[in-house]
């Protein structure tokens, strides 16, 4: 089933990772690759954002995210809503950007 211009719950993922040695540049880039796997988009370089169909399946991925966390690494993740992600400002040299759009259809199995 195609849902048009559905809302969304947005889930951010916030992290501060070390990169002081190898190892840890491995566990980095496995948390990263984690993410990207559960359908995560870069924001920017340590923020990452998923839309999701609904406050449970938020949820879900909040937990994913907390079962991929390294040993030595800080993450918070945020869920909120698509109006309260739309009103967020990004800002780039100084201009006006916009803001990363859900998708247009989503799919229910």
């Amino acid at each position: 089933m195609y849902l048009s211009g559905y809302r969304c719950m947005w889930v951010l993922a916030m992290f501060d990772l070390p990169m002081d040695d190898r190892e840890a540049r491995k566990r980095y880039a496995r948390f990263r690759k984690a993410l990207i796997k559960d359908g995560f988009n870069r924001l920017q370089y340590s923020v990452y954002a998923r839309c999701c169909a609904s406050r449970e399946n938020a949820d879900v991925h909040e937990r994913r995210v907390e079962a991929a966390v390294p040993i030595d690494g800080e993450v918070r993740t945020m869920q909120v809503t698509d109006k309260q992600f739309e009103r967020m400002q990004v800002f780039w040299g100084g201009m006006r950007q916009t803001t990363e759009q859900p998708p247009e259809q989503l799919t229910l199995f």
